[in-house]
């Protein structure tokens, strides 16, 4: 059901330096940004560690949707899904609330969202063959 770490998602207090240290430092590829949906300003920079796990970086927390207070720091982990029905449905029958039900978010995978006991978040997240991060490992020009 759970095929791996898809990815970690940190918010960032200067991009150009989190991109410096990520990049140059560490040799991750930056692979597109995407901008907030509502306000189409700058909001997150997909880095790729390797073929299909990468690191969000959020533009300070100024812009994130979610009604969660954005400290500076780790914002979630993401688990890649075989199937995202069946884990949102695994979750429930183990008493777990979902914060977010299935969904297709602006990256065009499908994802739920929960949190462990200690209030961590989780995105539990099915690749789509047309999502970003696949379009750009695949080479095709984003828009």
């Amino acid at each position: 059901m759970i095929k791996g770490i898809g990815h970690v998602a940190f918010v960032v207090k200067d991009m150009e330096q989190s991109l410096h240290f990520y990049c140059q430092v560490l040799g991750f590829e930056k692979m597109f940004e995407i901008p907030h949906p509502k306000t189409k300003e700058p909001w997150i920079v997909y880095l790729k560690v390797r073929a299909g796990q990468y690191i969000e970086l959020f533009y300070d927390g100024k812009n994130i949707p979610e009604k969660v207070e954005k400290p500076i720091g780790y914002s979630h982990l993401c688990l890649e899904v075989t199937d995202i029905q069946a884990i949102a449905s695994h979750l429930k029958e183990q008493g777990i609330t979902l914060d977010v039900e299935p969904t297709q978010g602006v990256d065009r995978n499908y994802q739920c969202w929960a949190t462990d006991p200690d209030g961590n978040r989780i995105e539990f997240m099915q690749m789509n063959p047309d999502s970003l991060q696949l379009r750009a490992e695949r080479g095709e020009k984003l828009e």
